[in-house]
């Protein structure tokens, strides 16, 4: 049975892209990748482990192969860009409060909107 998941606008739109180049649908080319990423974690030369590992700081990158230190990379840079819950408790704590929430492209001071 098809099944549907939520992806962000910025993953679909690589995955159209990409679709299309290969000419796959969409479905295909995250089937498609899937399977790749799949086969990837499973080789012998591939450890998903030591990505972990790296990741839970246990393990330093410089000790990863190549294509692992790639894939620890895009994980690390993806948990650094997420806020954390701590980050989110404070920056809704200054939203009611009325207070500067972000910087804008100039450096200055953003304030969330007055609620309607």
């Amino acid at each position: 049975m098809a099944q549907s998941i939520k992806l962000s606008d910025d993953v679909m739109s690589v995955v159209r892209r990409e679709s299309g180049l290969q000419s796959r649908s969409v479905a295909g080319q995250i089937t498609h990748w899937i399977n790749i990423g799949r086969a990837i974690e499973q080789s012998s030369a591939f450890d998903y482990q030591h990505i972990n590992a790296a990741l839970a700081g246990e393990l330093s990158p410089d000790e990863l192969g190549a294509e692992e230190q790639e894939v620890w990379f895009a994980q690390f840079a993806d948990e650094m860009t997420a806020p954390s819950d701590q980050e989110e408790a404070f920056f809704a704590q200054r939203r009611q409060l009325g207070r500067g929430v972000g910087l804008n492209d100039k450096g200055e001071l953003v304030y969330p909107e007055a609620a309607a």
